[in-house]
């Protein structure tokens, strides 16, 4: 069987990068296909650990099992800037996504078999070997909520689901009160909080998704310490719901259980 080749597909649509980089979006603790779904690839894919993107475009793949790829688009490359907060050292690029390919972003599953672990390849040796194997009837979205119990939420897609404001999500949370854990990926240190009220946790969480810290004083400080952006290592999940008409201080003597079960007074970043 002869797969169409992705570039011979992007040509077709108009556009044929020059001088172009393949990125293998692939990232374990920081997932570039939840980037991708909350809307914010572009500033995932900017900040790289080392300048690798020597060239004139981007062609973007992220990983979605085996040798399957999600094609996220082709970009220019403007600029880079080196960056630095204390120790650590980054490069920030400068990127904008090319045009006319708004139908295939995010709709076009490549074919391609890496067999090493370079992630930056060249465009000129590797592009014959990124064959399309599928055409989605539609681009790929952040899913339907898919229950309580499976709840993992990293910050930028609970902004992402907050600020489009996503039934499914808004009425499952909006009629619940309950326990929740937030989680700093960086040093798996948990803070435990309890959402009560005419809005349950989707008010509680919304609070979160315009300001990380949420008003609470063991994250505000762990924030001040860290800076603001070390928010993007939180995730949220839900330890309990509760009927919604359940007393308030029944939420939080639930809450007062879960800090101890997880010693996050102790050991996490709860202050009270």
């Amino acid at each position: 069987m002869k797969f169409l080749n992705l570039l011979d597909l992007l040509r077709t649509a108009g556009v044929a990068p020059t001088s172009f980089k393949i990125h293998c979006a692939k990232h374990d603790r920081d997932p570039p296909l939840t980037a991708f779904l909350a809307g914010t690839f572009k500033q995932w894919q900017e900040r790289q650990t080392q300048k690798n993107f020597p060239c004139a475009h981007i062609v973007s793949l992220i990983h979605l099992h085996d040798d399957r790829w999600l094609f996220a688009g082709v970009w220019d490359v403007l600029g880079v800037q080196p960056r630095r907060n204390g120790a650590s050292t980054w490069f920030e690029y400068s990127t904008r996504e090319v045009g006319g390919l708004e139908h295939l972003a995010g709709r076009v599953v490549v074919k391609f078999k890496r067999t090493f672990r370079a992630s930056y390849l060249r465009g000129e040796r590797y592009a014959g070997a990124l064959n399309v194997a599928e055409i989605r009837p539609s681009r790929l979205t952040l899913a339907e909520f898919p229950g309580y119990a499976s709840v993992i939420l990293p910050i930028d897609t609970l902004q992402h689901i907050i600020r489009q404001n996503i039934e499914s999500w808004r009425a499952a949370l909006k009629s619940v009160a309950g326990v929740y854990v937030i989680t700093d990926r960086s040093d798996c240190k948990y803070y435990v909080g309890s959402a009560s009220g005419a809005e349950g946790i989707w008010g509680r969480w919304k609070l979160y998704a315009e300001r990380p810290d949420g008003g609470n004083k063991g994250l505000q400080k762990l924030l001040a310490e860290k800076g603001t952006p070390h928010a993007t290592h939180f995730q949220f999940a839900i330890l309990e719901i509760c009927d919604p008409m359940m007393p308030p201080d029944a939420v939080i003597a639930r809450e007062n259980h879960w800090k101890q079960a997880l010693c996050s007074r102790e050991l996490g970043h709860n202050e009270n």
